[in-house]
Formats: structure tokens, sequence, C-alpha cells
């Protein structure tokens, strides 16, 4: 049995910087990063790399789990902001929250980031244009790192690390317990490991056991929102004049018909679609490169609807993996459908596809989404996509792609104080796996949040 004053479980973006941090600040205290999945150079994902056309359900997911976390092999999208992404200034403040992030920035900026242009959509035209058809664009700085230069900065990243810590790849954590001293934790393959700090980062895929081991500690849990929607893929031109100028263009639209919130997700000017395996569930995502050779002619970028669920329901995240679940079960995997064969209400099939004008950059299943989606939300969504068609005109033609489903998991937020730690001394819980935070950039910065908290305790 080996002891450490910190342990990390997780090496995805909170982490990741949660270990850079204490690095840094080179305390003297010994830390042990465990990761389930592989290094950074030893992910890899059978689909992008052309070898199948559907998952095979890796274990790990490479996309999900490894160095960087789900984060890595992202387009490398950080949202310095607080109206979005989490909720991170409401345990630490506002000020600190927006330093915090704009300290991760630099960090990036530092590693190679700083050919990589910073957006700002607070002085955009845009947001007036956006408005005039009851559209809200919200402020933010957005620093976009590409998928490829993001694995070479969270490769520099990594070499700094692991001079000062003891990392560990293919160590699943199977518990965590309170001990006198402090805490043990025991991973899969039968190691045993005590700290005095325990700080649990295990993100996205990690928030099914983030949330048992909680519930064992007694820690409290809310879960009341999941986001459900779609991918949009078009030809890059219809939202150039957009992208060009702000690049991530958060958009905000309450629709008349319900008076519910649609708002767009991660855009990928000249990207591509992926897919995601979650818990064995297989959804949809995009991603966009820094380098020119790989773009694409077309954008892509996510439509969700907001569902808050009220008592007595219980589960949220449940409910969205069934829905996503049915789409695997009609279509293998993602689905895909012509926006014109949508409204028209019939099915999009190969013979359709092969007539449409816009060529899919994932191959999916042609089908029916009404069969997917609850009427609610696919009503929402096309609300929005005519909508967005005034800004953007070509938005709602009839070649627009619609993947689905997307599922916005929010994992049950964690009962933590303002150091981001629980009722429990010493157990800290950070990154999105928490529910406290949504994004790369909030993630990361409280990392380095709890990094310096535990520093400056001692």
């Amino acid at each position: 049995m080996s002891s450490y004053d910190i342990i990390i479980v997780g090496a995805g973006a909170g982490g990741v910087f949660a270990s850079y941090e204490l690095a840094k600040l080179d305390s003297g205290k010994s830390v042990l990063l465990l990761e389930k999945g592989r290094a950074l150079e030893e992910r890899r994902c059978p689909i992008s790399e052309g070898r199948t056309d559907v998952c095979i359900g890796c274990e790990p997911c490479s996309i999900m789990n490894g160095y960087g976390g789900a984060g890595s092999l992202s387009d490398g999208k950080y949202n310095i902001t607080n109206e979005f992404g989490g909720e991170l200034h409401l345990r630490i403040g506002k000020e600190k929250a927006l330093e915090l992030m704009e300290y991760v920035d630099g960090v990036l900026v530092s590693n190679g980031g700083a050919e990589a242009k910073l957006y700002n959509t607070a002085s955009s035209d845009l947001k007036r244009v956006a408005l005039q058809s009851n559209l809200h664009l919200l402020d933010a700085k957005v620093r976009h790192l590409g998928t490829d230069r993001n694995i070479k900065i969270l490769a520099k990243i990594y070499d700094y690390i692991r001079q000062r810590t003891e990392v560990r790849f293919g160590a699943e954590v199977s518990d965590a317990r309170k001990t006198p001293e402090g805490f043990s934790v025991a991973t899969k393959g039968g190691e045993t490991y005590t700290c005095r700090d325990l700080i649990l980062a295990t993100g996205r895929s990690g928030s099914r056991w983030l949330s048992e081991i909680m519930t064992k500690f007694g820690v409290g849990l809310k879960s009341d929102r999941v986001d459900i929607g779609v991918r949009i893929e078009l030809p890059a031109e219809i939202w150039d004049h957009i992208t060009n100028e702000v690049y991530e263009s958060k958009i905000v639209y309450k629709t008349d018909k319900y008076n519910d919130l649609v708002r767009t997700f991660c855009m990928n000017p000249h990207g591509v679609v992926v897919t995601e395996n979650t818990n064995g569930i297989i959804t949809v995502n995009g991603h966009s490169y820094a380098d020119p050779a790989l773009h694409t002619g077309n954008t892509n970028f996510a439509l969700l609807v907001t569902n808050r669920l009220t008592e007595p329901f219980q589960g949220s995240n449940e409910y969205g993996e069934s829905i996503a679940r049915l789409s695997n079960m009609l279509g293998g995997g993602v689905l895909l459908q012509r926006f014109g064969d949508l409204v028209k209400g019939r099915r999009s099939n190969s013979k359709r596809m092969e007539k449409s004008f816009t060529t899919p950059t994932l191959r999916a299943t042609p089908g029916d989404l009404s069969l997917v989606i609850p009427k609610r939300q696919l009503d929402d969504i096309i609300e929005m996509i005519y909508a967005l068609d005034k800004i953007a005109p070509g938005t709602s033609n009839e070649d627009t792609l619609l993947y689905g489903v997307e599922v916005k998991f929010y994992n049950s937020e964690v009962d933590v104080d303002q150091n981001l730690e629980t009722k429990i001394p010493g157990l800290y819980a950070i990154g999105d796996a928490t529910g406290v935070t949504h994004s790369l950039s909030q993630a990361s910065a409280s990392g380095v949040y709890v990094a310096r908290h535990i520093v400056g305790r001692a």
C-alpha cells in the first residue's frame, strides 16, 4: 500500500489543471494522479481512424477517457464567461471564476496556444442583429485551439506535470473510503493507495460512479436537468459571416409555442460530426481543427432543449438516456434526417440522402427523428431552426442535416462549499462530474482553485 499527500482521481480538465497547479506551486506534497483511460499518445478511436463505421464499444472509450478527458479529442474550445458553461461563480464568486479562467487561458497560450485567436462576442454587431429576431447572443471570450493543437498543448502540460506527479493510466478506481488519517482508494486492478486529501475529478464519463461514492459518504446530490436535441450540419458558407467574427455563438431562443428555452451549443466551423460513447450509449458531437488542411465544407452545431424536471420525478439523466437508447435501437447508433423530410413528416432514406446537396461528414442511419425525440422538444427545435434562418439564411434549407440524438447530461450536482470541498474534510469534487461546471474553462479553473486551496491551507 502506497501513501500520498494528495490523490487525484481522473485526468480530465479538472484533474489536469489541479495536478498542473500543484506541480507549479512545488509545495513538496506527494501527488498521485489516477486515470482509467490511456495515455494521450495511446488514445485511438477506430471510427476517427476509418477502421469502422460504427462504435464497437472500446473499453474504456478513448473519446471520453484518457489523459485530458473528453476534452482532449474535442475541438479544444475554451469559453471565458460566467453566462454559460456552469455555475462555478456561485461557489467562488464571479470575479474569482473569471480570473481563474483567464489564468487557464494563459497556461494554454504559453504551452502552444498563442496562435489560436481569442474571439469576443461582447462587442459584436451580431448581438443587435440577433435581438431583432428575438435571439439572444450570450457574452463570452472564446479561444478555439482545434483538436490537433489541443492535443499538442496537453502533451506539453503532461511533460511538465510528470516531473513532480506520479501518473498511472489504466487505473480505474472502484472504491474510496474514509480512514482516520484521510482516505483509501482501491482500483479494479487490486491496488490500494492512501492519502490525506482526495480530489475526485472523474468527468462526464465518471459521473455515475461519483454519485455512488457521494451517496456512500452521505454527501447531498441534486439532479433535475437534462438537455436533449440534435446536431445540425449544413454548408459552412451559411454561417461563415457569423463564425468568422465570433467563432462560437451561444444563442438562446424562447419558443412561442411552449415558452421553452433552446440554445446553440458547440459550434464547429468547417468541422466534422462524431459519435460519443457514454455508459454504452451512442450519442453525437462535433469537432473542428486548427489546421486548414483538415477543414471540411460543412459547419455543425447542436440545438438543445433544456428540460428541468420537477417532483416527484427523479433521474433526469435516465430520462435522457432512454431517448438516446431508443435512437440507438432504431438506427443501430446515430440517426440522420434531412430537415425537409422532417417538416414534411417523412423518413429520410438512402434514396433521398443520395439527392441531398449537403454531404454528411458522419456515416449515420437515415431515419425519422420524430420516432425518437418527444414532440415538444422536436417542435422547439423546428421553431429554433426557422428563427436562426433569419440571421443565417439557408439554415432552414431542405438539405440541412439533423443528427440525433445529442444529449447533454447534467451530472447530479454535488453539495460542495466555497472551497469545492464536501462535508467530509479533505474530500473535494471538481470538474464536470460534479454538475457545478459544464465546460473546459470552468472545469480547468476548478482544478486550479482546489490545488491552491489545499496548498494555502497547509
